[in-house]
């Protein structure tokens, strides 16, 4: 590759943007740098904050698969500047990542935070690890309910953050639930506070 988002935009997808009137955008952006291949600080802030993420991989035919991956915040580790790990809980038992990834190492995250309406794309390889109990312990959730199975780990090798166009805003039930809970206890310091002025005119 030429440049690090070559791990996306093909010759044929070159081309589309030719014609679609895109590639000079993104021809300056290569000659800028391109995407980033490490994992900043920012971005390693960003993906162990995610709760709910979505993974693709892909068969030896090039079948593509998605499958959702989720846990308590910091699920997700970052473990080095291209490497994230996360232990793999026991769900349905198809199987079909694991078996992709055997076939075609190459995969895909996608991180959304609907919440600040961001967005993460990020490429690589990945691996599962199933031999390695000192590292499913040390990747799995504190006091998490589920069973781990074995551990994946994604090696990094472009991501590009995306606008927040089209992307509905949307709050963890547990925020909400904060907020209203404050806003409650605030209503009934209020309430008291009034209760208490009410009083004072009264026995003056």
């Amino acid at each position: 590759m030429d440049f690090s988002s070559d791990i996306a935009f093909t010759p044929t997808i070159k081309a589309i943007q030719t014609a679609k009137g895109s590639r000079q955008s993104y021809a300056r952006m290569e000659q800028s740098g391109s995407w980033e291949t490490r994992i900043t600080s920012d971005l390693k802030a960003f993906i162990e904050a995610q709760t709910s993420i979505f993974m693709a991989t892909a068969s030896a035919q090039g079948q593509p698969y998605i499958q959702h991956r989720g846990g308590p915040a910091g699920f997700l580790h970052v473990l080095d500047e291209e490497t994230i790990g996360f232990a793999d809980f026991a769900g349905n038992r198809q199987f079909i990542t694991m078996g992709n990834l055997q076939e075609n190492p190459q995969a895909h995250l996608f991180l959304m935070d609907y919440q600040h309406r961001q967005r993460i794309k990020i490429w690589g390889e990945a691996v599962v690890i199933e031999d390695d109990p000192e590292l499913l312990t040390k990747l799995m959730p504190i006091n998490y309910k589920a069973r781990p199975e074995q551990v994946i780990l994604f090696k990094v090798k472009a991501w590009d953050a995306n606008c927040p166009q089209h992307i509905p805003q949307r709050f963890e039930a547990k925020d909400v639930q904060r907020i209203l809970t404050e806003r409650d206890q605030r209503i009934e310091a209020l309430e008291d506070e009034v209760k208490r002025l009410q009083k004072l005119l009264k026995d003056t």
